[in-house]
């Protein structure tokens, strides 16, 4: 569905993506991570057809997105600093959709009034920020798009209005086979949502997976000694993390469990708990191997 080869774009002197890679199919939804500066927005704005590229293509089907009405009708975009007009309600606003998006549906956009309780004759520059997402949402969904692009997207919506946001996004991507590339902070949040992550880091992706996947691949082990901790422990191994507190070793390692597992039972440690990651942690130590890690600050 969506496609990105090779893509590099570069702002004067200061180049912000280097060849960059990543496919998102049907019905999916991928997680796009990365620390501030690693060059996320700026693939938005290529995904988006905001931006040309200096090299490389961005198409979705097979089609290239830059000046392309009929690929860009079929997308909605939810930036998380958010665009109305400042006479429009949210009727007049939706009567503007329907003009541009050749699949809105009314019919759906009355039953959504059912779940955005918000007054549909009120203009949306008045509402509050969190009411101004839930309109882009009741908005994006009724143009029934083939594609959503989202960037920060529920920062600002209470907890219960994030969880019935999602189930219509993800009911979406069940029925219709909506493909949904969304960037956020709130690992944990995505952690729920998304069947693919990618990690983007100085403007490459560094790593491209099924979430599954990359948490079966990284695994934390935590060990406790009735002595010393046996020297050379685990240093022929890809060990990402290492924590020591007295006889307590707590480890972040990258490898097959079961082979882990075993050369950890070789040194005989009192307690061996295997604890699962988070996507948040996985984020944290693949990136500190590339020197983006957490070091102690001495004040």
């Amino acid at each position: 569905m969506i496609e990105v080869q090779n893509l590099t774009k570069s702002f004067g002197k200061n180049k912000v993506l280097t060849d960059l890679n990543i496919s998102v199919g049907k019905a999916s939804v991928y997680g796009l991570l990365g620390p501030n500066g690693a060059g996320k927005t700026t693939l938005i704005k290529h995904l988006t057809g905001l931006y040309r590229q200096d090299h490389g293509t961005v198409t979705i089907d097979n089609k290239p997105v830059y000046e392309n009405p009929e690929v860009k009708a079929q997308m909605i975009y939810i930036p998380d600093d958010l665009y109305f007009f400042s006479q429009y309600s949210i009727d007049e606003t939706a009567k503007f959709y329907s003009q541009i998006y050749p699949e809105w549906d009314w019919h759906r956009y009355e039953q959504l009034k059912q779940v955005f309780p918000i007054d549909s004759k009120r203009r949306v520059v008045k509402l509050s920020k969190g009411m101004q997402k839930q309109v882009a949402f009741w908005l994006g969904i009724c143009a029934m798009p083939r594609v959503m692009v989202l960037d920060e997207p529920v920062d600002g919506l209470d907890p219960v209005m994030r969880k019935k946001v999602w189930n219509l996004v993800l009911q979406d991507v069940a029925e219709r086979q909506l493909s949904v590339l969304v960037s956020s902070h709130n690992l944990r949040e995505l952690e729920d949502v998304c069947d693919h992550v990618g990690i983007l880091y100085n403007g490459r992706i560094v790593v491209e997976r099924e979430l599954d996947d990359l948490k079966s691949d990284i695994h934390k082990f935590q060990l406790a000694f009735s002595n010393e901790i046996p020297e050379g422990f685990l240093e022929d191994e890809q060990v990402l993390h290492k924590t020591r507190m007295g006889s307590i070793l707590l480890l972040i390692a990258r490898g097959d469990r079961d082979e882990l597992l075993q050369k950890v039972k070789l040194v005989n440690p009192v307690i061996l708990d295997v604890l699962p990651l988070t996507l948040e942690e996985i984020f944290i130590y693949e990136l500190g191997g590339m020197g983006y890690d957490i070091q102690n600050i001495l004040i």
